[in-house]
């Protein structure tokens, strides 16, 4: 097939680079991993026919995520809050309002952060050689320990535009063609520079996608190879069991990219569980980042100055919070008295709105503290409630005046966003299983 013609959209003020390709009954979004060039990649003849293969039978979008390929290249570091960003702006551009979404490697992080939060623009989802969580940690014990992380980095830092020993376990089966590893270096050098590679390697060992899972409400498919060197089998079966609707199929190849080997039988399995997808009826159930304010002192305030006064100081209190969280893309839940309840898309936008209330009311001379949390609630009218609701109200209780407490999800949520959080403590809460670690926004 001939190199498709490249659009482009914006994503706020971030220039996004797309392509619309076929014109197949359902539209597929390919989220690609790390680095992505999308004027490069219908070079290779292995990655022209999988795409083509894919736009055979589906109305097939694929873009440069930011930061990355033919869009806007200098943003730092994006938060997986802004790369879902990226995935809006081109539905949007390509009149896409249902989709079926497949995400490649780190691709999964932003098609399943997608379909948790617009549920109702995701048909299906279909992850390949994907992961959860890439980071060692005591509940996540087959996760990668910090000092092999390291020497992944300092393998790409010191070989950036010779990467053989790193596309090595990327791709196997080619691992001594010369022509495939020039080929995947200039893709990969033409794709982003070294330090965006390094930056978007380091984000991604940050990031824990595994609360989201459950909230998951499309039909999901893991395609996994077994002899796969970058992401483990357990990885693959446990995002298949945390998802609602999630099934593995375990493939026999060895190549973590999808485009290498035998891409006719992935590309068909994709097509085949995107064209199956059928209407289904959605829950009221999502996914959001819920933030909670409490006036400190609020009882004893109006008492001194009256319920004239006290209610006109209120008055400019909601009104302010009102246009803060509508800058922010937030929703506002409703007004309490003494604080407000509002949703977010994803939590940085959630942390920088309650800076902004903290701000806000300061300048009236109120002391306001906030609590963010990101979970699954559930929609009722212009309501929401569930348990991601009531951990929020738990936080808020633990909450000093004048601070700022977040949730381990918040914070794992908006690495490479430069938001910086120091440890509150462990808490238990009245209602709510488990121990909960805060952390309080610098």
């Amino acid at each position: 097939m001939e190199k498709p013609r490249t659009q482009f959209t914006t994503a706020g003020d971030v220039a996004i680079a797309y392509q619309v390709v076929g014109d197949g009954p359902v539209d597929l979004i390919y989220a690609s991993g790390w680095l992505h060039n999308i004027d490069v990649i219908w070079e290779h003849s292995g990655y022209n026919r999988f795409l083509s293969r894919l736009a055979d039978k589906c109305r097939l979008i694929l873009f440069d995520k930011r930061g990355t390929g033919m869009s806007d290249r200098d943003v730092g570091a994006p938060t997986l809050e802004e790369r879902t960003d990226d995935i809006r702006a081109v539905m949007e551009a390509a009149g896409s309002k249902e989709a079926s979404i497949f995400g490649v490697s780190e691709g999964a992080n932003m098609a399943t952060m997608f379909a948790a939060i617009y549920p109702e623009l995701v048909s299906s989802v279909t992850l390949v050689g994907c992961f959860a969580c890439k980071k060692w940690k005591p509940d996540w014990p087959h996760g990668q320990r910090r000092a092999d992380f390291e020497k992944i980095v300092k393998i790409l830092e010191e070989s950036w535009g010779d990467l053989g020993e790193f596309l090595t376990a990327r791709m196997p089966s080619v691992a001594e063609d010369q022509i495939e590893i020039d080929f995947h270096n200039r893709l990969f050098v033409q794709s982003g520079s070294r330090s965006t590679a390094l930056n978007i390697t380091r984000l991604n060992y940050e990031l824990d996608i595994r609360p989201i899972l459950p909230s998951i409400q499309a039909p999901a498919l893991v395609l996994h190879s077994r002899g796969d060197r970058v992401v483990s089998t357990e990885d693959a079966e446990f995002l298949a069991k945390e998802m609602p609707k999630g099934r593995l199929k375990v493939l026999e190849r060895d190549d973590h990219l999808p485009w290498i080997g035998n891409a006719d039988e992935i590309a068909d399995e994709i097509a085949s569980f995107a064209l199956a997808a059928t209407d289904e009826q959605l829950s009221d159930r999502i996914l959001a980042t819920i933030l909670m304010t409490d006036i400190e002192g609020s009882t004893e305030a109006a008492a001194g100055m009256g319920d004239a006064r006290w209610r006109e100081l209120i008055e400019a209190h909601d009104a302010a919070a009102a246009r803060a969280i509508a800058r922010d893309g937030g929703t506002l839940i409703k007004t309490m008295g003494d604080g407000v309840l509002a949703t977010f898309g994803g939590p940085s936008r959630a942390v920088a709105c309650a800076k902004r209330l903290k701000s806000d009311a300061a300048e009236l001379g109120l002391n306001v503290r906030a609590a963010i949390h990101t979970g699954e609630c559930e929609r009722r009218g212009q309501d929401v409630s569930g348990i991601a609701v009531n951990v929020a109200a738990r936080i808020l209780d633990a909450t000093p005046g004048g601070s700022c407490h977040v949730s381990t999800t918040v914070r794992d949520l908006t690495a490479g966003s430069g938001l910086e959080f120091v440890s509150a403590g462990s808490h238990h809460f009245k209602g709510v299983p488990g121990d909960w670690e805060l952390f309080s926004v610098s």
